[in-house]
């Protein structure tokens, strides 16, 4: 899917190209984002703008992902957009967009801010598992490689079925924000062969190395994306950890390195 195995992961209003630019020589992947598609989200993003959290909000939502995803056509890294949305034709969209980028599409089901719950976004996704998996299919009829970003922790969620059934619908990423529940991550690496990338907390080997132990393919790095400090200790850990013999997996990895 991507090496090195150390992504960044999205911070709304803050993951940019240039974000990723600025520190593309220490991770294998960048999910840009979020960014809100269509009116509800976007309505959504505005009113938390309202409360002094920091938001992307292009005036044309898909050409700005275009021109994000171009401007790092020719960098060492796999690119990636996370993206929410209350409805599926925007997710098409943008899914275009990504494919002739050779760029992942990550469907946001993780957010949990009551203004984006209230329109059908984020979180409200993993609750309503038939519309995670339309969304799914959706950016999958479009050409694209689909990563889905969940969240440990929702009562009533079982994240091993909500795992096998993206991957069923055509997901070949699920990317978790383990919530200090790292064992979540076993769970769901025995559920799919989709790649799964552990989130949260991860800030040197022996962070990563949990991670890596449970069964993760791969680990991301949100806060501290910019500091390069911290993304060498941890991708060491990562080219560490893969480089031993027993840690070699025969997890399918779908879809091309970059």
């Amino acid at each position: 899917m991507f090496e090195p195995r150390l992504a960044l992961a999205s911070l709304s209003g803050e993951s940019d190209a240039a974000w990723a630019r600025a520190v593309e020589e220490h991770v294998g992947a960048a999910f840009l984002g979020g960014i809100a598609l269509d009116e509800p989200s976007r309505r959504a993003a505005r009113q938390l703008v309202a409360r002094d959290r920091t938001e992307f909000l292009p005036d044309d939502p898909v050409a700005f992902v275009d021109a994000q995803l171009a401007s790092l056509d020719d960098a060492p890294l796999r690119s990636g957009i996370n993206v929410r949305s209350a409805s599926r034709a925007p997710i098409h969209e943008v899914a275009e967009v990504c494919a002739d980028h050779d760029a992942l599409v990550e469907i946001n089901a993780h957010c949990r801010q009551d203004e984006l719950c209230a329109v059908g976004c984020g979180e409200t996704l993993l609750r309503d598992a038939h519309r995670l998996c339309e969304y799914v299919e959706t950016a999958v009829e479009a050409g694209a490689t689909v990563s889905v970003k969940v969240r440990t922790e929702v009562p009533g969620v079982s994240l091993p079925d909500t795992a096998r059934w993206v991957e069923g619908a055509g997901a070949d990423v699920v990317h978790v924000d383990a919530m200090d529940s790292e064992p979540v991550i076993a769970d769901v690496a025995s559920a799919t062969d989709a790649f799964v990338i552990a989130n949260n907390g991860v800030r040197d080997a022996a962070t990563a190395h949990e991670y890596l132990d449970h069964g993760a393919d791969a680990v991301s790095v949100g806060r501290p994306s910019d500091r390069p400090a911290v993304l060498e200790r941890v991708r060491s850990a990562t080219d560490e950890w893969f480089a031993e013999p027993e840690n070699e997996t025969e997890r399918v990895e779908p879809g091309a390195s970059g």
